[in-house]
């Protein structure tokens, strides 16, 4: 088996993981569990922020001391065990311990699949893409999967477990760790990194619209929570009616939809329209998202605006990462990327789990939820940033142009 086909399965179970519980864990700890909305966004909020802790674990095993492969198999194979045992916990401060312990062992294999994969092949700009892909794909998988186990459970094929989307996520997790030790040997480099590098790169902050930029990528960051949390029980509830079987294969929708737009037109928009254009494009679709979901039908259009996530994720993040690489001068460039990562996908997820299960709990009385209430707070916030990307942004000059002062 190739190192390409290898690296490959190790993407597709990466994020077959992740795929198995974040789509709609949310929904089992709010019909099943019966934890509010502020507990479900605390415990979504242990990821981003066992993100932004986890290059003090990961990174530092990996560059000094072990070899990848060896790193990612121990983390894989002790997040498995332990997630099989949480798919069993019911108690919510069990469960939010249990759950960071998990997220600390999670994240750093975020950058540590990245690493691996890009340091083990012949050319990562032209190949990484492909290998990536996979993971998607192993997210749309899991997703499959589950609703077609839940299927299966219901019709008596199978037995019903308890937590199973976290039950899923351990298996897998445990795939993975055994998967590792047939990738590619990777040993450690005896180089230290910097935990904390994207603080080199807050120099960049001087440069107006580069400061505009970021504060935008933070807000919508925050909204972003609203769709992984809060999608789930929406759907499931009596105003959409997708039944709990269904719910996980109908959310792969938008990482089908994630797919198409990041294969088929990203690079066409880029090219023909430019940075700025696309990023526009990216953060106008949030609002349009969330207002058809704040209205509430008909379902069919609620189901159909999920494809929507591949312009929201690809048309403004993915776009956002590219962007920063344009413009952030060669030297500081890798702490840029690390720099923009933790304020969108560490800090800005962080807050915005919390933020998202506190409006939860505001529009929730007893057990019903006034879901056109709840998803108006990230519709005007994100409509709020689509006007002052559009009034303060300007596209800035190519990297080698771009004057930071020290």
């Amino acid at each position: 088996m190739s190192a390409k086909v290898r690296l490959g399965i190790m993407m597709f179970l990466q994020y077959a993981i992740w795929g198995a519980w974040a789509p709609v864990l949310s929904a089992y700890l709010i019909n099943d569990l019966g934890f509010d909305g502020v507990q479900v966004g605390v415990i979504y909020a242990l990821l981003p922020l066992a993100t932004i802790i986890s290059p003090f674990v990961g990174g530092q095993a990996a560059d000094r001391y072990f070899a990848s492969e060896k790193v990612i198999a121990f983390l894989q194979l002790s997040g498995g065990v332990l997630l099989l045992a949480v798919s069993q916990v019911t108690d919510y401060e069990v469960m939010v311990l249990l759950m960071f312990v998990y997220c600390l062992l999670y994240a750093p294999t975020l950058a540590l699949t990245n690493s691996i994969a890009m340091i083990n092949l012949e050319s990562s700009e032209k190949e990484f893409g492909g290998i990536r892909v996979w993971g998607t794909l192993g997210w749309i998988a899991a997703g499959l999967l589950l609703s077609g186990w839940r299927s299966a459970a219901q019709d008596g094929g199978l037995p019903i477990v308890a937590g199973d989307t976290l039950f899923l996520a351990g298996i897998v997790s445990i795939l993975m760790g055994l998967q590792s030790f047939t990738l590619p040997h990777t040993p450690a480099r005896k180089e230290g990194v910097k935990p904390w590098a994207f603080v080199e790169s807050l120099k960049m902050l001087k440069v107006r619209d580069f400061a505009i930029f970021v504060g935008i990528t933070f807000v919508v960051a925050t909204e972003l929570e609203f769709y992984y949390i809060l999608t789930a029980p929406f759907l499931i509830s009596d105003q959409i009616g997708v039944s709990d079987a269904s719910v996980p294969a109908v959310m792969t929708i938008a990482q089908i939809a994630e797919i198409f737009v990041m294969a088929f037109l990203l690079s066409y928009f880029l090219k023909k329209y430019g940075m700025r254009k696309t990023l526009a494009i990216g953060v106008i679709a949030w609002p349009l998202r969330y207002v058809i979901f704040a209205i509430g039908s008909p379902a069919w259009l609620v189901i159909a605006s999920l494809a929507l996530h591949g312009f929201c994720y690809v048309f403004f993040f993915v776009a956002a990462f590219i962007h920063v690489d344009n413009v952030a001068p060669a030297d500081i460039r890798a702490s840029a990327q690390s720099m923009i990562a933790i304020v969108a996908l560490g800090f800005g997820r962080f807050l915005g789990s919390l933020f998202a299960g506190w409006i939860k709990n505001v529009f929730t009385v007893g057990a019903e939820t006034n879901w056109t209430g709840v998803f108006l707070v990230p519709c005007l916030l994100t409509v709020i940033c689509a006007v002052a990307f559009l009034l303060f942004f300007r596209e800035e000059r190519p990297a080698v142009q771009v004057q930071v002062s020290a």
